[in-house]
Formats: C-alpha cells, structure tokens, sequence
C-alpha cells in the first residue's frame, strides 16, 4: 500500500487517503495472500496506514496491525473468523443437523434483517452499474461482499479526490444504505469472538474509519 505523495495541485489529498484506507481495508478482509502476510508481519502495514490516517482529518487513532502468526497460521484464523461453518448433529437417529454459517459473515445481508437478500443485492448492483463497475467475473462474488463495498467506498473517495463534487454524496448514502450497516455488524460480531488475531483489531479499526468518514461527509454537505 502506498500513501498519497507527490500529489497534483488540484487533487484533495484527505479524500485520496480515504480512498487508500478503504482500499487497503479490502485487501485486508480478503483471504491472506503472501503480500499481505509479509506487510502485516514486517511492521510495513502498521506503518502506511498510520502515514495514510495523518493525511485525512479523520479523528481516528491507526491500529496495531501486526502479527506474529506464520502464513498458514493466518490463514487458518481467517478461515475459521469468515469462512467455515459450524454442523453438529443432533439427533442422529433421524439424521437431524444443526448447521451454522462462520462466526464473522462477511456480507452486509447477513446483518440485515429488515431486508431480503435480493433487495441488498440489488440494489448494490444498480449502484456499482451506474458508475460503470461489474463484479470481476475471475473472481465473482456476492454485490454484499465486504471486500466488495470497501472497494466502492475507495472508488467514490477517488472520484471526490478528482474533484467530482458528487461523489461525496454518493458516499455518504452508500454509508447510510450500506456500509455502515456492514461495518459495524462485522466490528460487534469480531469483538465477541475469541482469537481473531489481527483481524480483531483491523474490524475495530474498519468500523471507526467507516463512522468517523460518514459523519465527516454528513457535517458537511449537511451540516449533521
């Protein structure tokens, strides 16, 4: 991750950082590869997100974002905090089964009781469409990913660094719509888990950045 340096003139450099948190944030809750392994265990993670935080006006503190697990390590957490479920017999003389998705879902739909997973869904696809973004058919998902609405989230930060005076709007109803409900459903289910390691940490972190900018975005287009 590179922090926003030798910028144009014309460029708002707090928006650009915004827009490299969330996307370093997206690379984070995706399964490790070696890259973010090496960052998270070198200290270089630590580091540029802490660079990245003093450039914005973001009133949050950086986290600790090392790690001490080797790669297998942290990817076994990773798998057992976001991926794999839970089945356990209970009655096995009608074969009944209690079977439970992972403790940490990471898609907003799973923390949305008030609508179906249709309606989330589609709704995040007519947004990714109007700015004229598809999911990545190499490596599909659903629209209610994390990874996914970080990436949006770090696409419209970008546009408002670019001086698109729209893009500031669009964020802060992404948030209201969608992010903030995923953000803060994944912090609470992370913060009642055991051992989530840095990924602990990092969804605390997710959750204040995603707070702290949408209540910056609302004082000031709406003086909320």
């Amino acid at each position: 991750m590179a922090t926003v340096t030798d910028a144009p003139d014309d460029l708002d450099v707090d928006a650009a950082a915004r827009a490299t948190l969330y996307r370093t944030l997206a690379h984070a809750f995706r399964h490790p590869d070696e890259a973010f392994h090496e960052a998270a265990t070198e200290g270089t993670l630590d580091a540029d997100i802490e660079a990245c935080v003093a450039q914005t006006t973001l009133d949050v503190a950086a986290p600790d974002c090392t790690t001490d697990d080797g790669y297998e390590t942290l990817a076994a957490r990773y798998n057992d905090i976001f991926e794999l479920g839970y089945s356990e017999y209970t009655d096995r003389t009608d074969g009944s089964l209690d079977a439970r998705g992972p403790p940490v879902p990471l898609y907003e739909s799973k923390y949305r009781p008030d609508r179906s997973w249709n309606d989330v869904n589609l709704d995040l696809a007519r947004a990714y469409d109007y700015y004229g973004l598809a999911i990545d058919q190499d490596d599909r998902d659903n629209h209610d990913a994390l990874a996914y609405e970080l990436e949006f989230a770090a696409f419209l930060a970008r546009r408002e660094a670019a001086v698109d005076e729209s893009a500031a709007a669009a964020r802060l109803d992404f948030h209201d719509r969608h992010l903030g409900h995923l953000a803060a459903g994944v912090a609470d289910r992370l913060a009642d888990e055991p051992g989530t390691g840095v990924y602990g940490r990092l969804g605390q972190f997710m959750e204040r950045v995603v707070r702290a900018d949408r209540n910056d975005l609302a004082a000031r287009l709406e003086g909320a």
